[in-house]
């Protein structure tokens, strides 16, 4: 694991990111989901009422809290231009290589001079597990018999599962309103939290060792 990603963890409550859920230093999981975007100016009255209804109905439907992120990026323009070099050397006529160098300037002046922006939406769903009082009273009552065979099993399938039907939850509620969500696996769950806890680092590849 590099230094720049040792030194963000000191100050991240994250113990560990598995099969793309975060479990929290204090013992809580987290989801994320990342969801699609609605050009909510374009759509007729109709359409406008129709998603604000869905989309009230979503949150009234909700029994526990859920954050709502928006994250702002400069666009990185340079693979777009690296395809247009590419495709310079195939074109048959001088005529098509001139315009699409041009092109290429153009493209390249235009975001040199003007911060292009890029929105993505993330909804992070908790979970807590709750642990049984039960249990412990009861195995003190009869003598304080432990369970080998229950302390050996891992709870984080368990507990991954309630998660999981949490983030169903959301899901199908956003879709009422138009707005698709796909949940994060693990590699991108690091990449959001390493971009989101080392802004500079947001043109740098993320380098992780086993």
């Amino acid at each position: 694991m590099s230094a720049a990603i040792q030194r963000s963890q000191e100050f991240v409550p994250v113990k560990e990111v598995k099969n793309g859920v975060i479990i929290m230093k204090g013992g809580g999981y987290r989801g994320i989901l990342m969801c699609s975007s609605i050009n909510f100016s374009l759509k007729s009255e109709d359409e406008q009422r129709g998603i604000i209804s869905g989309f009230q109905n979503f949150l009234n439907t909700l029994d526990f809290s859920v954050q709502i992120v928006v994250q702002s990026r400069k666009m990185d323009i340079r693979p777009y231009i690296a395809y247009l070099s590419s495709r310079m050397s195939e074109q048959k006529t001088e005529l098509m290589r001139i315009q699409l160098r041009e092109y290429s300037n153009f493209i390249e002046t235009l975001t040199e001079g003007t911060n292009i922006m890029t929105k993505t939406f993330y909804v992070i769903v908790p979970y807590a597990p709750v642990t049984s009082l039960k249990t412990s009273a009861l195995s003190s009552l009869f003598g304080g018999k432990k369970d080998t065979a229950a302390k050996n099993v891992d709870p984080f399938d368990e507990h991954r599962a309630q998660l999981e039907q949490r983030m169903a939850v959301v899901a199908g509620g956003l879709q009422a309103s138009g707005v698709r969500a796909t949940p994060l696996g693990t590699e991108e769950v690091i990449e959001l939290l390493y971009r989101s806890f080392n802004p500079g680092e947001q043109e740098n590849p993320i380098r992780l060792e086993s």
